[in-house]
């Protein structure tokens, strides 16, 4: 957890110099984004909040993903992922959003392999997202998910 720190770290130092608020989506990652960004001293200053979205029930609900979308590419996908983080920027009103979407096993789901995982990325420029493929058991693709997120928020932060 200590490169995990590190990087929410050096995200809550970023958004505080700059200004910007972050907003967190999470599904396969169950608000370990959110948690770790408020462990860091600062984060009351950027962190709006987050939303679990282990359901498809609260992507299309809460956050505004299209059931078609869902229906069509499952909840393992990118377009959910960004779709995901620009409906947690909108719904807490920050500045940036992010979002995790992915399979942490031990099972496939969605006709995805373990191991797969999107990041979504929201900010006033658009949305995109990045996929991963990482191995391990649950605890350990769900920390690397986390850092995935952590580090496309990083890179968010400084362009």
């Amino acid at each position: 957890m200590t490169n995990l720190h590190h990087l929410a770290g050096e995200a809550v130092k970023n958004a505080l110099d700059r200004g910007l608020t972050v907003a967190t989506a999470e599904s396969l990652t169950a608000g370990m984004v959110s948690a770790i960004l408020a462990d860091t001293a600062g984060a009351s200053g950027m962190l709006q909040g987050g939303v679990v979205a282990y359901q498809n029930s609260v992507k299309v609900d809460v956050l505004g993903v299209s059931p078609d979308l869902l229906a069509a590419a499952g909840s393992v996908d990118g377009e959910v992922a960004a779709a995901m983080a620009a409906g947690v920027r909108a719904a807490l009103g920050s500045d940036i959003g992010v979002a995790t979407t992915g399979v942490a096993g031990p099972e496939e789901h969605d006709g995805k392999a373990v191991g797969t995982v999107y990041i979504g990325v929201a900010t006033a420029d658009g949305t995109e997202f990045f996929d991963y493929g990482f191995s391990g058991n649950r605890a350990e693709i769900r920390g690397q998910a986390c850092g995935a997120a952590l580090e496309r928020l990083l890179a968010a932060l400084s362009s």
